[in-house]
């Protein structure tokens, strides 16, 4: 009997390496999609979804992004334009908000469109926390994962990926 219990742990812990090693090992991702309304990232390579992760969006989601200190997401079409390996959210990758209907859009207004849109993971030494964090919107416009997630998305994300935020 304990054999058989030596035997079925093991095999449980070689099937659990080797979906941890499938989950990090997702690939090159070639379009990111991010679907406010239903608070989702999905990354894409031609056309399949290769996986989808929960997010906290703006404080304030509904709409399109129209000016600084708005609380709101960007909707449109982008690209993740740089990273930042020494962000105050973990690692953070940089969205190309504002693009320049956003800017037109924003000056015809008299405002400033904002900037500093990323995709990015917890505060810095709140990362205990997980997946609590994104129970709610709290972020000023960007798209927050759990600094797990935004690991395998900043691996699978190279710069000039498009991405796209639905309403």
């Amino acid at each position: 009997m304990p054999a058989r219990l030596l035997l079925a742990l093991l095999l449980l812990i070689v099937l659990g390496v080797v979906a941890a090693e499938a989950e990090v090992s997702l690939g090159k991702a070639d379009h990111v999609v991010v679907e406010k309304a239903a608070r989702k990232l999905t990354l894409y390579r031609e056309g399949v979804a290769l996986k989808s992760y929960r997010v906290a969006l703006g404080f304030s989601p509904v709409g399109a992004k129209e000016r600084q200190g708005d609380g709101r997401t960007p909707e449109g079409l982008y690209v993740i334009d740089r990273r930042n390996a020494q962000s105050r959210f973990h690692l953070s990758l940089h969205i190309s908000y504002p693009g320049a209907q956003d800017k037109a859009r924003a000056a015809e207004a008299g405002d400033d469109p904002g900037g500093d849109i990323f995709v990015h993971g917890l505060p810095n030494g709140l990362g205990f926390a997980g997946a609590t964090f994104n129970l709610r919107d709290w972020t000023l416009g960007c798209i927050a994962v759990t600094n797990s997630e935004i690991e395998e998305i900043w691996a699978a994300v190279p710069d000039g990926t498009p991405i796209e935020i639905k309403p």
